[in-house]
C-alpha cells in the first residue's frame, strides 16, 4: 500500500472509484478556483444532514487544479450518496460564480441520484439547497460483469433510424407492456418492428441524464454526461437504469442493429446565469464555461445559455471519458455530435477550422476509431457542412440535401443541378480530391429529424402551428420548405389531396433511398407520423409527440412502401458507395440530355451494377406538376422491369424482388410528381 495515497487520495481517476485493497473509496475534483472544497456524505434516507464530511486542505489533498481524498468503508457507514461544497469568490467579470452554500454534483459520478424533495427552483436562487439537490451516487463495490457483446458494422446496408425513447412507446397504441412504456425495457419489444422494416442503426435523441423538472422532452439539457436519463427507465434506481440500458443495447446488437446516441457536449442544463446551478457552474464556471469576462456574461452559440469551454483540458478530458464509459461500459456504436461547431470553439470563444483540440483528441483516440462519428456541422454563428468542418475524416448531417431534396421535390425552378449532385453523394461539399479523399458515405442524408416538421407535416402543412407551448409561441410561416398540397392540415382533407400526399412522401423516400451515401429518416415517418404541425416541439412530452402506432394500420401501404423501398436499396450496394459512382452513372433527362434549366422539374439517371456486383438501376424523377414522356435511353425495353412508380396506387407502386414488372415500350410516361425506379436484371 503506498502509505502517502492511503492518506491523502490520488488525483485520478476523477470521480469516485472503490480501491478493493484498502477497503476506501478515492474521490478526485477538479476545480482550478476553487479556495476550498467539501465532501459530503449522505445515506439512504436523510439528504440534509450529511453522514460524514471531509474538509479538504490544499496542503494535503490537492495536486495541480485537483482536489482529491480517500475515506475509508468504517468511516462513510451506510452512506450511499454524495456531493460536494465549493468554495471561491463570486465575481462574474472575472467568470466566477462560487456559492458555498450550494450542494453540487460530482460530473464524474457514475450516476445521479434525485432525492424526493428535488427542487429545480431551489438550485435557481442563490444559497443553499441542501436536501434538494441531485446527488453522485457512490460506485459499487463488486466487481461489475464484464460487457461481452458482438457489435454489427453495417456499410452499404446501412438505413440509421432517429428515434426518442420515451416518444416511441410512451403511446397506449404502442403494444408495448404498460409498465415498460416509453423505456429503454421498452424499446427492446419494438425491436422485431424495427427488423421488420429493415432498420440497421437506431439513433437515440439525448439519453444523457437531465433535469426531469425542466420540461424539456427531447433533452438536449444535459446535466451529467455518464449516466442514461432515469426517467426512461422502467427501473426505479439510477443502478437499475444503468442495467437496463445495457441490456437494451446488447438486445439491439443481437438482432443486428447498431445504436448510436445523439450527444450534447457544446452546453449543458446550467443555462445562463438565471438558470439552476447543479455542478459545472459551482465547481469552476470559469473552466467549464466561455463566458464574455468584459461583460460577465455566458457566450450562447448554442442558443441555450451557455457554451461550453471545448478547448480547456478539463473540459476535452471530461468528454473524452463520458464517450468512453458509453462505448466501454455500454457497448455504444457511435455518436451523433450535436452542433458538433462548438467544439471547434477556441478557449477564447474564437472558431479554429485547422486543429481544434477536442476534435483531434476524439479522432486520434483507439477506442474511437471504429465509431460512427456524425457532426451537425453548424451552430447559431458558424456553418461548417462539408470541407470546412475539422474532423475530416467524420460523418456529418448534410443539412444541404435535406433543403435541396425539399425544394425539389415541392416544385420550386432551379434545383435540377442540386438534385444530382445530391443524388450523386454531395462530392461538392465531400471532395475526394487528392487533399482531403472525403468517402461519400461521410454524407448523413436526411429529408426529416427530430428538427422540424415530420415527414407527413412536411406534405400537410404550409404554417407552422406550435400554439401557446411552441418554441416562439406563434404560428407564421415555416422555414422547412413545405407544401400542403392544397389544404391546411387534415380539416377539409379530400381522398385527392390525401393521394398527392402519400405519393409526395413516397417521392421523398425514393429520392433518399436512391442517394449515395449514409441514409436517415424519422421514427413514424414510415406511417405518416403527425405532429400536428408543430415544428419545434421540444417541450412537448404528450401526444403530439409520442407515436401513435393506430397510423400504423391506417396507413400500412405507407409502411409497406417504406419497408420494400430499404430492403430495394440494401439489396443494391451499387447505391451506396464507400466512393462515388464516378463512371458507373449517367445522367439524362427525358431524352438524351439533362435539362438543366431553371423551369425544369425532371431527371432521369442510369447507374451501372456491374463493378459493385450488382445489377443495373434506371430512374425517371418528374417533379412537374403534369405527366412527362420519358425515353429510356440505355438497353432496350424488354431487358428492363419496373420496380417502383410512385403515381400507381399500392401494391402496384413497389414490387417485391422477383415480382418487378417487365416493359413493353422504350418510351415510359412519368406522372406528374413521380418517381419511376427500373432494373435490369
Amino acid at each position: 500500500m503506498n502509505r502517502w495515497t492511503a492518506i491523502e487520495g490520488t488525483p485520478a481517476p476523477l470521480g469516485c472509484a472503490w480501491i478493493e485493497a484498502e477497503q476506501a473509496y478515492n474521490f478526485a475534483l477538479y476545480s482550478r478556483f476553487a479556495t476550498g472544497v467539501t465532501l459530503l456524505l449522505y445515506g439512504a434516507d436523510d439528504f440534509e444532514n450529511a453522514l460524514h464530511s471531509v474538509r479538504l486542505h490544499h496542503l494535503v489533498n490537492k495536486t495541480g487544479r485537483i482536489w482529491h481524498c480517500r475515506v475509508a468503508l468504517a468511516a462513510i457507514g451506510e452512506a450511499q450518496y454524495y456531493a460536494y461544497h465549493i468554495d471561491g469568490p463570486f465575481d462574474p467579470a472575472a467568470g466566477h460564480r462560487f456559492d458555498p452554500l450550494k450542494v453540487l454534483l460530482d460530473p464524474y459520478a457514475p450516476a445521479v441520484f434525485f432525492p424526493p424533495r428535488f427542487s429545480r427552483e431551489a438550485a435557481k436562487r442563490p444559497g443553499s439547497n441542501v436536501g434538494q439537490a441531485p446527488l453522485g451516487v457512490l460506485p459499487s463495490r463488486s466487481r461489475n460483469a464484464a460487457l461481452v457483446d458482438e457489435q454489427p458494422r453495417h456499410t452499404s446496408d446501412t438505413i440509421i433510424y432517429e428515434l426518442h425513447v420515451r416518444g416511441f412507446t410512451q403511446h397506449a397504441t404502442s403494444g408495448v407492456s404498460p409498465e415498460r412504456r416509453g423505456t429503454y425495457a421498452g424499446l427492446i419489444e419494438k425491436i422485431p418492428y424495427l427488423q421488420e422494416l429493415g432498420v440497421t442503426v437506431v439513433e437515440l435523441l439525448p439519453v444523457f441524464q437531465f433535469d426531469p423538472q425542466e420540461g424539456n422532452y427531447w433533452g438536449y439539457m444535459p446535466i451529467h454526461f455518464f449516466s442514461p436519463h432515469q426517467q426512461y427507465a422502467a427501473g426505479e434506481t439510477p443502478q437499475a437504469a444503468i442495467e437496463e440500458f445495457r441490456q437494451m443495447v446488447q438486445a439491439f446488437h443481437a438482432a443486428g442493429i447498431e445504436v448510436i446516441l445523439d450527444v450534447v457536449y457544446n452546453h449543458t442544463g446550467e443555462g445562463d446565469a438565471a438558470s439552476p446551478t447543479y455542478s459545472f457552474r459551482g465547481i469552476d464556471n470559469h473552466t467549464y464555461y466561455l463566458v464574455d469576462l468584459e461583460r460577465g456574461t455566458y457566450l450562447d452559440d448554442a442558443g441555450t445559455g451557455n457554451v461550453l469551454r471545448c478547448a480547456a483540458p478539463a473540459v476535452r478530458k471530461l468528454i473524452i471519458e463520458s464517450m468512453r464509459c458509453w462505448v466501454r461500459g455500454m457497448g455504444i456504436d457511435g455518436f451523433r455530435f450535436d452542433l458538433a461547431s462548438i467544439l471547434t470553439r477556441n478557449s477564447d470563444g474564437s472558431v479554429n477550422l485547422d486543429d481544434p483540440a477536442v476534435i483531434t483528441d476524439i479522432s486520434a483516440d483507439p477506442d474511437f476509431t471504429h465509431l460512427r462519428l456524425i457532426a451537425e456541422a453548424w451552430d447559431i454563428s458558424s456553418y461548417q457542412l462539408g470541407r470546412s468542418f475539422p474532423g475530416i475524416t467524420w460523418l456529418q448531417w448534410n443539412g444541404q440535401f435535406r433543403d435541396d431534396l425539399r425544394s425539389f421535390v415541392k416544385g420550386d425552378p432551379g434545383y435540377v443541378p442540386q438534385l444530382m449532385s445530391r443524388l450523386y453523394g454531395s462530392d461538392s461539399l465531400f471532395p475526394d480530391d487528392l487533399t482531403s479523399a472525403y468517402h461519400a458515405y461521410q454524407s448523413v442524408n436526411f429529408i426529416t429529424s427530430h428538427d422540424g416538421f415530420c415527414l407527413y407535416d412536411l406534405v400537410a402543412y404550409n404554417q407552422k402551428h406550435n400554439g401557446a407551448n411552441g418554441a416562439d409561441n406563434q404560428d407564421g410561416p415555416d422555414d422547412n420548405r413545405s407544401w400542403n398540397c392544397g389544404t391546411e392540415g387534415d380539416d377539409d382533407l379530400t381522398p385527392a389531396i390525401l393521394t398527392l400526399r402519400k405519393r409526395q412522401i413516397k417521392n421523398f423516400f425514393s429520392l433518399l433511398m436512391l442517394s449515395n451515401g449514409t441514409p436517415m429518416f424519422c421514427a413514424g415517418d414510415e406511417f405518416m407520423h403527425t405532429q400536428r404541425g408543430n415544428n419545434n416541439p421540444y417541450n412537448q412530452d404528450n401526444e403530439i409527440t409520442w407515436l401513435d402506432w393506430s397510423r400504423l394500420e391506417t396507413n400500412r401501404d405507407m409502411f409497406r412502401f417504406f419497408k420494400l423501398m430499404i430492403a430495394f436499396r440494401k439489396a443494391h450496394p451499387s447505391l451506396g458507395r464507400s466512393r462515388f459512382w464516378r463512371d458507373d452513372v449517367r445522367w439524362y433527362g427525358v431524352r438524351a440530355q439533362p435539362d438543366m434549366s431553371y423551369h425544369s422539374h425532371s431527371l432521369a439517371f442510369y447507374l451501372r451494377g456491374a463493378s459493385q456486383d450488382d445489377q443495373d438501376i434506371y430512374v425517371m424523377i418528374n417533379a412537374y406538376w403534369e405527366p412527362l414522356v420519358f425515353t429510356i435511353q440505355e438497353g432496350h425495353a424488354h431487358e428492363w422491369r419496373r420496380v417502383v412508380d410512385t403515381l400507381l396506387p399500392s401494391p402496384d407502386d413497389i414490387a417485391s424482388a422477383g415480382e418487378e414488372q417487365p416493359l413493353t415500350d422504350q418510351c415510359y410516361t412519368v406522372g406528374p410528381r413521380s418517381v419511376v425506379v427500373l432494373l435490369r436484371p
